[in-house]
């Protein structure tokens, strides 16, 4: 196994979920805030571990692998637990849920068939993260935000990002499905 900076962030998020879970249930009136700010840092390591892995030489098969199995660990183990309050409809879960499947499959396949360039991650698909890993805590903190003088409703801010988060994941799947195609068409034989 291979350590360094990178992949010590990403274990460290991964290692933050049961974490979020754990504070989002208790019922203190600090958790549900505290759940929405672990899980923000835990958001900004997604950032961090790239960057770093760039930065200093130290990408690797290991973090290729795992950085995006955390993402979509971190990200799903909100979405369940928003489901579960009512804060967010099942709907909205399953879209994004169900493309982050799809599209993992869709690239394990592209990789297995040599293609994997075609449906790389692009800006569309990081526009919909970065959408997600703000709507996501501002939906676990789920009240009024005040800083400076200025106060933000976490839950509007929330649900309209991760509104446009999920329009984002169609976007973006029918864009990699698109890019996927003519790979999909060759090998089908249609």
């Amino acid at each position: 196994m291979e350590w360094n900076l990178p992949n010590t962030l990403t274990w460290t998020r991964i290692a933050a979920i049961p974490l979020i879970i754990l504070l989002f249930y208790m019922p203190y009136p600090w958790a549900d805030p505290a759940a929405g700010l672990l899980f923000a840092a835990a958001g900004v390591t997604d950032s961090l571990d790239g960057y770093f892995a760039r930065r200093f030489g130290q990408s690797s098969r290991l973090g290729a692998f795992l950085d995006p199995v955390a993402d979509k660990l971190m990200v799903t183990a909100a979405l369940l637990m928003l489901v579960q309050l009512t804060r967010i409809d099942a709907a909205i879960a399953l879209v994004i849920v169900g493309r982050e499947i799809a599209i993992s499959a869709l690239r394990e396949w592209m990789a297995q068939i040599g293609a994997s360039k075609s449906v790389a991650v692009n800006s569309l698909g990081k526009f919909k993260t970065a959408c997600q890993m703000v709507a996501i805590p501002m939906l676990l903190y789920y009240g009024p935000l005040s800083a400076g003088g200025v106060t933000i409703d976490t839950r509007v801010w929330g649900v309209w990002l991760i509104y446009l988060a999920a329009v984002l994941t169609i976007w973006s799947m029918l864009y990699y499905m698109k890019l996927a195609w003519p790979q999909i068409r060759e090998r089908s034989g249609a």
